[in-house]
């Protein structure tokens, strides 16, 4: 099979977040400065949008460290330090060290990749290195539509770099299916006693996105589920009669971003309409309001629903963007290389293009920092050396770029 042509681009940019042109970075002020798409909407409390820029940030380089690649969704480090990378349009390649990818890996099931459909996030299972499993998200054309899947399988690399997917099993299948090309998540976490999280979207259109309420329909929800896709027996809506077992939380628009923080809690960051992208802490059995409960208007500029932003048994957002920054892949700092960002959230921002990096404190958003990188940014990732990697898209298709960041 032919390989993709690969540049491995090793200069520095030497990026200084402190005089970065795209946002106005001074200490204590906001980051984003433009005018709200519903102004009239106020915060439930202080700090829940627009905090306050650290009193010191950080100059961060960066380096291009693979390039000339398709349009890359997911990407996930594997022990020896390569990457396994999953692209849109249904392919998975392996990145070496020295930032070439691979052939395709074979066996990849077939993707609708439609819309904002494809190939969606990968994970390696907690035991990876000794069972060799990964598990990956995509959009499956079904008979009666699509809907987000979730399948296993076993990484055989071979000598060229490549390598063949071995024992696929669908093992998991978000229902009712829908004939419709938008919001299918996705991520996968695992959680710290092997419990895995999968999120999915609402499908957005008008009639199925009502579905986020409805304990009987998995769109709009955050799945918790075995490795062998059954639900979790302690579940909170498990033996409750007519609901779905596999539900963890409800009331969500589009989940594209999802880690654990240093305690092994599940964090998320999900799309808002125009205006009312929310980072949440999901917990079990909670209600975060979609479409009935949300900051932000319609695309139209019209409310959504009512124009309601609050209300009894649903959930207030830990904190939200208006305007959005259009939420992709998430990842906690915990390592050491940039102290600055221990303990806090990096996530991709496709309309914000860069990472948005959210210092915390009592599980509050602290302060929000931003480091412009020119490109919408699919997916984020910390790397075994302690830098910060993050994955480039264009709209509409075209190569990513995987770009490497590291304190100057």
């Amino acid at each position: 099979m032919k390989r993709l042509p690969h540049i491995l681009a090793r200069t520095m940019l030497s990026l200084s977040v402190a005089t970065l042109p795209a946002f106005a970075q001074q200490a204590g002020t906001p980051a984003q400065t433009s005018a709200p798409n519903a102004p009239d909407q106020q915060p439930a409390f202080g700090g829940q949008t627009r905090a306050p820029q650290p009193a010191e940030t950080v100059n961060i380089q960066t380096e291009v460290v693979a390039e000339g690649l398709p349009h890359l969704w997911a990407m996930e480090f594997l022990p020896d330090g390569r990457m396994l990378v999953t692209a849109k349009q249904g392919a998975m390649h392996i990145i070496g060290t020295d930032g070439k990818a691979g052939p395709e890996i074979a066996n990849v099931p077939e993707v609708l990749a439609d819309g904002q459909g494809g190939l969606l996030d990968v994970a390696l299972a907690p035991d990876y290195e000794t069972s060799g499993k990964i598990f990956f998200s995509f959009s499956e054309p079904r008979d009666d539509g699509n809907g987000t899947s979730v399948a296993s399988a076993r990484l055989v690399a071979d000598e060229q770099g490549g390598g063949a997917l071995d024992d696929v099993s669908v093992i998991f299948r978000q229902t009712p299916s829908y004939d419709g090309n938008k919001h299918f998540g996705s991520r996968l976490v695992f959680g710290p006693e092997g419990q895995l999280y999968v999120t999915v979207g609402e499908r957005s259109d008008a009639e199925p996105r009502v579905q986020a309420q409805d304990l009987q329909s998995g769109l709009g929800k955050i799945f918790r589920i075995s490795q062998t896709g059954e639900a979790l027996p302690d579940n909170p809506f498990a033996g409750e009669d007519g609901a779905l077992p596999e539900i963890w939380s409800l009331g969500h628009r589009n989940l594209q971003s999802a880690a654990l923080d240093g305690q092994g809690r599940l964090w998320t960051v999900e799309h808002g309409p125009k205006g009312g992208d929310e980072l949440n802490l999901p917990e079990a059995g909670k209600n975060y309001g979609w479409p009935e409960v949300t900051y932000g208007v319609e695309y139209s500029g019209a409310a959504v629903g009512d124009g309601v932003t609050q209300m009894a048994n649903t959930e207030q957002p830990v904190y939200y963007w208006d305007p959005v920054i259009a939420p992709s892949g998430m990842a906690y700092y915990d390592a050491d290389a940039i102290p600055e960002w221990k303990g806090a959230f990096l996530v991709g921002g496709l309309v914000s293009q860069g990472v948005v990096v959210l210092h915390m404190e009592n599980d509050r958003v602290k302060h929000e920092e931003r480091v412009a990188l020119d490109a919408r940014i699919r997916d984020v990732k910390v790397g075994p050396d302690g830098a910060v990697y993050a994955v480039t898209e264009q709209r509409g298709g075209g190569n990513s770029t995987i770009i490497k960041l590291t304190k100057a």
